[in-house]
């Protein structure tokens, strides 16, 4: 493979956060490849295989953006960042099922269980993912992770995060407060999940500049959502008519993943489920995924898949 130079200019940065205390983040880049890696100042040259080359410098503009994000960078978060380039140098391509969607201070974001790395395929090759399976199995997580890694790269210049307030009858008025203090109950799971792959600064900064949106189900009517990631959660709460007005507001360069739990169908008066209804109507369209979650790829406490099992057995015998 042919020998390359690339150079990349970081003179907008402070050096000794970027590249460490005596150029110490370098060297430890270096000592996990074989190109040569020169500073200057602001500038650093790479010279080797083109492949490599390009990872290196992945991983400084990853490590650049961390920087910019979080206002610091420690050796943990340079390490995290050339694991996440080195798995996908082995082999593994973008849409590969094992491979990481994002990285956290704290974790790696990857598939844990075969339906998680099915659900990644999935999510990754159609505009439209379906995801259908029981708690803790990492469907909203997941989706969320997505998201977040597609934004990051600018693939899509907004995040949309929705969810039926089935429990505020959808109209939210009698309750107390302004709109935040009325549907933050509903919508405290996005949040959770957000907060984990985001600097709190860069999430606020996000939601006010409206490049995340978290808003109940029956704030999306009469909207079209250009170049969005768009994640409709416990859908098996949404009726017919909203599953549908929710997959009608999808537009150009738009993904939506719709995730949900059909065996925890809260609506009143015995109505037919969205989510159900739409596995009848849509599992034949080029472009919409359909995953099934089982107990195996429940990734929380280990009691949750005993709790599962204990319901299931229970009204197995009635």
């Amino acid at each position: 493979m042919a020998v390359i130079e690339k150079k990349i200019n970081f003179d907008n940065y402070d050096l000794t956060s970027l590249f460490g205390a005596n150029d110490s983040f370098i060297r430890l880049i270096e000592s996990k490849f074989s190109s040569m890696i020169l500073a200057r100042g602001g500038n650093i040259t790479l010279r080797g295989e083109e492949n490599e080359v390009a990872n290196i410098e992945k991983i400084f503009r990853e490590m650049a953006f961390t920087l910019n994000t979080s206002k610091t960078l420690k050796e943990q978060d340079v390490r995290m960042i050339i694991e996440l380039t080195e798995t996908g140098r082995q082999g593994r391509g973008a849409d590969d099922t094992e491979a990481i969607v994002l990285y956290t201070r704290d974790d790696l974001i990857k598939a844990k269980t075969p339906g998680q790395a099915n659900y990644l395929k999935s999510a990754q090759s159609n505009d439209i993912c379906f995801a259908i399976g029981p708690a803790g199995t990492g469907k909203t997580y997941l989706a969320v992770a997505l998201a977040v890694a597609a934004f990051k790269k600018g693939r899509i210049r907004k995040i949309i995060l929705t969810r039926p307030a089935v429990e505020a009858g959808e109209r939210l008025g009698f309750l107390p407060g302004d709109l935040r203090d009325k549907i933050d109950p509903y919508l405290r799971p996005l949040y959770d999940a957000l907060e984990d792959m985001l600097p709190p600064e860069r999430l606020k900064s996000a939601i006010d500049k409206g490049e995340i949106e978290i808003v109940p189900l029956a704030y999306m009517r009469g909207r079209t959502l250009n170049r969005a990631f768009i994640i409709l959660d416990e859908a098996q709460n949404t009726t017919e008519i909203q599953m549908k007005m929710f997959l009608t507001r999808i537009g150009v360069e738009s993904k939506a993943i719709i995730t949900g739990d059909v065996t925890q169908i809260d609506l009143p008066n015995k109505q037919t489920s969205g989510l159900v209804k739409a596995q009848e109507i849509l599992q034949n369209i080029d472009g919409i995924g359909f995953v099934y979650f089982e107990k195996s790829d429940v990734v929380r406490h280990r009691l949750v898949k005993d709790i599962i099992d204990a319901y299931e057995k229970f009204y197995e015998t009635k």
